[in-house]
Protein backbone atom coordinates (compact mmCIF):
# COMPACT_ATOMS: atom_id res chain seq x y z
CA UNK A 1 0.00 0.00 0.00
CA UNK A 2 1.19 3.51 -0.83
CA UNK A 3 0.04 6.69 0.86
CA UNK A 4 0.52 10.08 -0.75
CA UNK A 5 0.58 13.50 0.90
CA UNK A 6 0.78 16.78 -1.01
CA UNK A 7 2.15 20.07 0.26
CA UNK A 8 3.18 23.43 -1.13
CA UNK A 9 -0.10 24.87 -2.31
CA UNK A 10 -1.16 28.40 -1.49
CA UNK A 11 -2.27 31.80 -2.70
CA UNK A 12 -0.09 33.55 -5.25
CA UNK A 13 -0.39 36.26 -7.87
CA UNK A 14 -0.45 35.74 -11.60
CA UNK A 15 3.07 35.24 -12.91
CA UNK A 16 4.38 33.80 -9.66
CA UNK A 17 5.77 30.31 -9.10
CA UNK A 18 4.95 27.49 -6.72
CA UNK A 19 6.51 24.11 -6.10
CA UNK A 20 4.27 21.27 -5.01
CA UNK A 21 5.69 18.28 -3.23
CA UNK A 22 4.18 14.82 -2.89
CA UNK A 23 5.64 12.61 -0.19
CA UNK A 24 5.00 8.89 -0.56
CA UNK A 25 5.13 6.11 1.96
CA UNK A 26 5.89 2.51 1.10
CA UNK A 27 8.79 0.60 -0.36
CA UNK A 28 7.35 0.32 -3.86
CA UNK A 29 7.46 4.00 -4.82
CA UNK A 30 10.12 3.51 -7.47
CA UNK A 31 7.84 0.97 -9.21
CA UNK A 32 4.94 3.40 -9.54
CA UNK A 33 4.32 5.89 -12.32
CA UNK A 34 3.54 9.21 -10.66
CA UNK A 35 1.46 12.12 -11.78
CA UNK A 36 -0.37 15.29 -10.86
CA UNK A 37 -4.02 16.03 -11.51
CA UNK A 38 -6.18 19.03 -10.71
CA UNK A 39 -9.84 19.61 -10.12
CA UNK A 40 -12.07 22.63 -9.82
CA UNK A 41 -15.46 22.50 -8.06
CA UNK A 42 -18.07 20.92 -10.29
CA UNK A 43 -15.53 19.81 -12.87
CA UNK A 44 -13.86 16.52 -13.65
CA UNK A 45 -10.39 15.81 -12.36
CA UNK A 46 -7.93 16.50 -15.16
CA UNK A 47 -4.44 15.30 -15.92
CA UNK A 48 -1.64 17.84 -15.44
CA UNK A 49 1.66 15.95 -15.64
CA UNK A 50 3.09 12.46 -15.39
CA UNK A 51 6.52 10.92 -14.95
CA UNK A 52 7.94 7.47 -15.61
CA UNK A 53 9.50 5.17 -13.02
CA UNK A 54 13.00 6.66 -13.15
CA UNK A 55 12.04 10.08 -14.46
CA UNK A 56 13.27 9.58 -17.99
CA UNK A 57 9.91 10.29 -19.60
CA UNK A 58 7.40 12.97 -18.79
CA UNK A 59 4.01 13.95 -20.14
CA UNK A 60 2.09 17.20 -19.79
CA UNK A 61 -1.32 18.61 -20.48
CA UNK A 62 -1.21 21.14 -23.31
CA UNK A 63 -2.40 23.87 -20.95
CA UNK A 64 0.73 23.62 -18.77
CA UNK A 65 3.45 22.70 -21.28
CA UNK A 66 6.41 25.03 -21.00
CA UNK A 67 5.29 26.33 -17.61
CA UNK A 68 5.13 23.27 -15.34
CA UNK A 69 7.83 20.68 -14.71
CA UNK A 70 7.36 17.34 -12.99
CA UNK A 71 10.26 15.52 -11.37
CA UNK A 72 10.80 12.73 -8.87
CA UNK A 73 13.42 11.63 -6.37
CA UNK A 74 13.08 7.91 -5.71
CA UNK A 75 15.65 8.04 -2.91
CA UNK A 76 13.36 10.45 -1.05
CA UNK A 77 10.06 8.87 -2.14
CA UNK A 78 8.96 12.20 -3.52
CA UNK A 79 7.54 13.74 -6.66
CA UNK A 80 7.48 17.45 -7.39
CA UNK A 81 5.56 19.85 -9.60
CA UNK A 82 7.33 23.12 -10.33
CA UNK A 83 4.75 25.61 -11.55
CA UNK A 84 5.98 28.80 -13.19
CA UNK A 85 4.16 31.70 -14.82
CA UNK A 86 0.99 30.81 -13.00
CA UNK A 87 -2.31 32.02 -14.38
CA UNK A 88 -5.69 32.52 -12.68
CA UNK A 89 -7.01 29.56 -14.67
CA UNK A 90 -4.50 27.34 -12.85
CA UNK A 91 -6.55 27.80 -9.69
CA UNK A 92 -7.60 24.32 -8.59
CA UNK A 93 -7.01 21.65 -6.01
CA UNK A 94 -3.94 19.69 -7.08
CA UNK A 95 -3.71 15.96 -6.43
CA UNK A 96 -0.75 13.65 -6.47
CA UNK A 97 -1.52 10.22 -7.90
CA UNK A 98 0.21 6.96 -8.68
CA UNK A 99 -0.45 4.16 -11.10
CA UNK A 100 1.02 0.76 -11.88
CA UNK A 101 -0.14 1.04 -15.50
CA UNK A 102 1.52 4.19 -16.82
CA UNK A 103 -1.81 5.29 -18.29
CA UNK A 104 -2.49 8.95 -17.53
CA UNK A 105 -6.20 8.99 -16.85
CA UNK A 106 -7.88 9.54 -13.51
CA UNK A 107 -9.61 6.18 -13.71
CA UNK A 108 -6.26 4.41 -14.10
CA UNK A 109 -4.78 5.81 -10.90
CA UNK A 110 -4.30 3.33 -8.06
CA UNK A 111 -3.35 5.84 -5.36
CA UNK A 112 -4.42 9.40 -4.57
CA UNK A 113 -3.37 12.08 -2.15
CA UNK A 114 -5.90 14.33 -0.45
CA UNK A 115 -4.99 17.37 -2.51
CA UNK A 116 -3.50 20.79 -1.94
CA UNK A 117 -5.26 23.98 -3.04
CA UNK A 118 -3.64 26.47 -5.38
CA UNK A 119 -5.18 29.89 -5.88
CA UNK A 120 -3.81 32.33 -8.43
CA UNK A 121 -5.10 35.87 -8.22
CA UNK A 122 -5.09 38.23 -11.18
Amino acid sequence: QVQLAESGGGLVQAGDSLRLTCAASGRTFSNIFMGWFRQAPGKEREFVAGISLRGGRTSYADSVKGRFTISRDNAKNAVYLQMNSLKPEDTDVYYCAGTWSGIWTASAMNYWGKGTPVTVSS
